[in-house]
């Protein structure tokens, strides 16, 4: 036993000498653009929580919905509620291209939530700007990708961190991004029949 222990404390002291070497490497920061998308649950979840601790920190940031409506949700209910100081938040959206059934309206919404994003972008004492759902805006060429990538690209101030969640990012935003996660679809409650569920969902 006493052996098994001196070989896992040795193990594990080679392991932190090699991850220390890797990390004093690693001494850059900037603003990174962020994209979050996947067939599966969780992206708008994991960036809010990335939100939520910008607001734990003090950092001014916000958040602009493309797509959902006047629905209340749990976080954006928190923010206005506890947090509007910190945390501008603009519901931009009116619900999905399939309930809306008006590709005019959808357009004019998308482009008008866009153009917000660009002024809370351009602010530089927003630290975080989290743009939910810009991806399936994009996917629809309501939003052209070329001008978002090219205005991340040459607009957004060096130390602030940009979000963009949704479904089908495009080729060119993955590209462009400094972090990618696509979140995997393996099991959903909605395919058995489940409705969306508070607390999980909204």
């Amino acid at each position: 036993m006493t052996e098994d222990i001196d070989r896992h404390a040795a193990k594990m002291a080679k392991k932190k000498a090699a991850r220390d070497k890797i990390m004093a490497t690693k001494t850059d920061q900037k603003g990174l653009i962020i994209v979050h998308t996947g067939k599966g649950k969780g992206k708008s979840s994991a960036a809010f929580g990335m939100i939520f601790r910008c607001i734990a920190h003090d950092m001014q940031c916000a958040v602009v919905q493309f797509i959902k409506g006047g629905m209340s949700t749990g976080e954006r209910d928190l923010i206005l509620g506890k947090f509007a100081d910190i945390c501008a938040f603009h519901t931009m959206g009116e619900g999905f291209t399939w309930e809306t059934q008006d590709k005019t309206r959808d357009i004019e919404m998308a482009q008008a939530a866009w153009a917000k994003a660009k002024d809370l972008i351009r602010d530089p004492d927003n630290k975080m700007v989290l743009l939910d759902e810009i991806n399936i805006a994009m996917r629809y060429d309501y939003v052209d990708v070329r001008e978002v990538v090219a205005f991340l690209l040459a607009e957004k101030p060096p130390m602030t961190h940009v979000v963009l969640t949704g479904r089908n990012a495009k080729d060119p935003m993955i590209e462009a991004a400094d972090l990618v996660t696509e979140m995997e679809l393996v099991k959903h409650p909605f395919r058995a029949g489940i409705k969306a569920q508070i607390g999980v969902e909204f």
